[in-house]
């Protein structure tokens, strides 16, 4: 729909002030542009039945075992919900480039924020970690509706600053959160590629769901600079004064032997891999989010 498309865009988007709104239009917009969805419904699993007691909702009986047996049953289901969906968020220095509405940090932020409203919007559940280095917050994952506050506050108070320790992370969330569940990065993966693998493999050996939102910025991916230029590290010290035209075929070679190691890695160890520039219209991670979704639930069938 065009103009849904329009109003997700990150121009858009970045309107609107308070993430909580930011995350509600972009996930009622994203769903209003789509057929009847397959994602909702019944969040909990049937697991047994017992015997009607006064005072027990009707709306829980049975029917059909009444009808074939003139007995009332209740439905009980496992207090769990379906899904238990973290969402790993980068918050390093690196992630505070952007040349567009929304940096690579504010980006990443509003797609964490959409995605836990719609899996809180599902019946499911959703916690949140922001990382640098170290863990910078972390939110425990739950289920109930007005949760989504306290992942909104968990990512309004990061910064970006310091370097990306992604392994160690990994490491830490994989002690943290033993349980199987869905593991959703978020991150512009600026970091030894070999140690990203090595800790996406760590959270897939755990039987985790592994998903990966790579976030960049137009620059880092076409490199469009010209007159001279200088550039400054945003995780060192470091400057480059330069005539990037120079050094533009020889960047864009290592940038895409970069992204296609990640792709090749991610897909050695079922890891879904989707790469996100921060001028796309938001909905594009939604969609990635819910295909692969989709996909997870017909693999547990």
């Amino acid at each position: 729909m065009p103009d849904s498309k329009r109003f997700l865009h990150p121009e858009a988007i970045k309107r609107i002030s308070r993430m909580e709104l930011r995350a509600r239009h972009i996930v009622e917009g994203f769903l209003s542009g789509m057929h009847r969805s397959p994602y909702f419904g019944q969040s909990v699993e049937f697991l047994q039945h017992r015997e009607y007691a006064i005072g027990d909702d009707l709306r829980h009986v049975d029917w059909k075992v009444w009808a074939r047996q003139d007995r009332l049953v209740i439905k009980q289901y496992e207090e769990d919900t379906n899904l238990r969906c973290t969402l790993l968020v980068d918050t390093s220095a690196s992630m505070s480039y952007g040349n567009g509405p929304l940096n690579k940090c504010e980006y990443a932020c509003t797609v964490a924020a959409s995605l836990a409203y719609l899996v809180l919007k599902q019946q499911d559940a959703v916690g949140c970690v922001a990382f640098d280095e170290d863990v910078r917050t972390k939110v425990p994952v739950r289920s109930k509706r007005n949760h989504l506050q306290a992942v909104i506050e968990a990512l309004s108070v990061t910064e970006p600053r310091d370097k990306t320790d992604i392994q160690s992370i990994f490491r830490k969330v994989a002690e943290t959160y033993p349980r199987r569940g869905m593991m959703v990065v978020i991150s512009d993966l600026l970091t030894d590629p070999e140690a990203l693998l090595r800790g996406l493999k760590l959270l897939r050996r755990q039987g985790h769901d592994v998903m990966v939102f790579h976030i960049m910025d137009d620059d880092e991916l076409d490199f469009p600079f010209t007159g001279p230029t200088r550039f400054d590290g945003l995780e060192s010290l470091d400057y480059l004064n330069c005539n990037p035209r120079a050094l533009r075929e020889g960047y864009l070679t290592a940038v895409n032997e970069f992204l296609d190691e990640v792709r090749r890695g991610c897909a050695r160890n079922t890891v879904d891999y989707a790469l996100i520039r921060t001028s796309e219209p938001l909905d594009a991670a939604l969609a990635s989010y819910l295909s692969n979704r989709l996909g997870m639930h017909h693999r547990n069938q």
